[in-house]
């Protein structure tokens, strides 16, 4: 198959789903049955290997060394396929039984989907689904590991556009992603941590980042965390599918359940990537005022957004030596009053190294602009107590209610940050003092704006009589809104 064949086929699958559970939840079963082909198919390729290194043994074959992961007897995905009746109660059983068989690299791994409700799914319903993945072998010799990965986050994507808001707790905008990634420049050996990973997009681009780069990408080490259980179930499932072995996914609550520990403490990262959930209300603010990993040094943000408590636990998880960290937030983390302590506290630190500001509906189904706040536990010389501000928010294309980055905006912006130096109308240097008098409020367009209107040919009346068109235009609109939901 061709990469687009291969993408429709798979995106074919949930046809059979539509009209039985919510797009939101295709995910949840689209993508355990994914990767339970995968494994079989895989599981076959091997043995056929095995039976010719051995000479026809058998027994050989199934020994455990010569296949990456255990398929345990009348588990396969060709023994699921026998059976008629009960067909969810057969799958639900298989999936466990290959997580117990690995359970270092597979447990947990097929999530919790409610396989054995009829009511939602027929039996007819999965002999379906079981039938369209069972056209094609999803082996490596005919879908090699880069083909099905770029698959999968097809899938992501397709999956993100078709559930509506609640694809933002797993999906980040690739193109985001891939300008965070450049930024942070991973090299190999390093450790990359997200602490609110959703499917692993962040992390697994830092090792395909390498791997195009004909780096050694494989040393590079991946740690994520994420609190709900299909969300990590798919990012585990993406670095399998991607050909990654050394990552750590965990399950749980960040704040309150950071899930890598040292000796007790925090464990720390060269590089954090993170697009955490913006002002969160439902955390507990009384346990963080007294933290016991001492993540709280700036401060404890009020009980309405939680956003400085995910930005403080990011700067507490760094290396003191050579940490960085690029975290996607919305614009409101630059400069709302509530946090202005905090801020402080952190441009006192002199950890601030750069802002972008981004545009607008590049959170996933949201119109609201992001930007990235970019730190580092030990500046370069150069850029010690300065901070660059770069005003991107016009370098994006828009596609119907999404936003997208092209190449030439992601290095435009990209070598802006390289360069370190002011561009007019687009960044501007400023210093530590400078921020600190302007009562420590980052937000872009008090350092660099990227309009240029010449005040002295400014007619009032133009713009009066541009402000009134506009206004009657908008109420034309909201009343057309107001008749067509009546």
């Amino acid at each position: 198959m061709t990469q687009q064949q291969l993408e429709k086929y798979l995106w074919g699958a949930a046809t059979y789903l539509r009209g039985h559970i919510d797009a939101g939840d295709y995910k949840q079963y689209i993508f355990p049955l994914l990767f339970f082909k995968r494994i079989s198919d895989v599981w076959d390729e091997e043995f056929e290997e095995a039976i010719k290194d051995g000479g026809g043994d058998l027994d050989y074959a199934g020994f455990a060394e010569n296949h990456r992961f255990q398929v345990p007897e009348a588990c396969h995905w060709n023994d699921v396929r026998q059976v008629t009746q009960n067909v969810g109660q057969a799958l639900q059983a298989a999936m466990r039984e290959i997580e117990k068989a690995n359970p270092e690299q597979l447990y947990g791994i097929f999530g919790d989907a409610t396989w054995t409700n009829k009511d939602r799914l027929s039996d007819e319903t999965l002999i379906n689904l079981i039938e369209h993945f069972s056209q094609h072998k999803l082996d490596l010799a005919h879908v090699p590991q880069d083909e099905l990965g770029n698959a999968y986050e097809y899938l992501i994507k397709q999956f993100a556009d078709d559930s509506g808001h609640t694809a933002a707790e797993f999906y980040t905008n690739r193109t985001v992603v891939r300008l965070m990634t450049l930024i942070a420049d991973p090299q190999p050996g390093e450790t990359v941590y997200d602490p609110t990973c959703g499917s692993g997009g962040l992390l697994l681009n830092c090792a395909l980042q390498l791997k195009t780069a004909g780096k050694e990408y494989r040393t590079l080490k991946l740690y994520g965390q994420e609190i709900n259980l299909i969300t990590s179930s798919i990012a585990r499932m993406n670095m399998f599918l991607h050909g990654i072995e050394d990552f750590s996914v965990v399950r749980g609550n960040t704040l309150s359940n950071p899930g890598f520990l040292k000796d007790d403490e925090l464990r720390t990262f060269n590089i954090i990537l993170a697009n955490p959930p913006y002002s969160i209300k439902s955390w507990d603010m009384k346990a963080w005022a007294n933290d016991p990993y001492g993540r709280n040094m700036w401060g404890t943000p009020p009980q309405g957004c939680a956003d400085y408590a995910f930005q403080q636990h990011i700067h507490k998880s760094l290396d003191s030596k050579n940490g960085r960290c690029v975290v996607l937030w919305p614009h409101g983390v630059l400069f709302r009053d509530v946090e202005q302590d905090m801020r402080r506290k952190m441009i006192e630190n002199d950890v601030v190294d750069c802002v972008i500001g981004l545009g607008a509906n590049l959170f996933y189904n949201s119109p609201m602009e992001s930007c990235l706040l970019i730190c580092s536990t030990n500046k370069p010389k150069a850029r010690k107590g300065k901070i660059l501000f770069i005003n991107a928010v016009n370098e994006l294309r828009t596609e119907k209610s999404i936003s997208y980055l092209d190449e030439g905006h992601i290095q435009k912006i990209y070598n802006a940050y390289k360069g370190f130096a002011d561009i007019g109308g687009f960044c501007k240097v400023a210093t530590q003092n400078d921020v600190l008098k302007k009562n420590c409020n980052l937000n872009i367009t008090l350092y660099t704006s990227n309009e240029h209107i010449e005040q002295d040919n400014v007619n009032l009346s133009e713009l009066l009589n541009e402000w009134n068109t506009r206004s009657s235009e908008l109420r034309k609109s909201i009343n057309q809104l107001i008749v067509e939901l009546k």
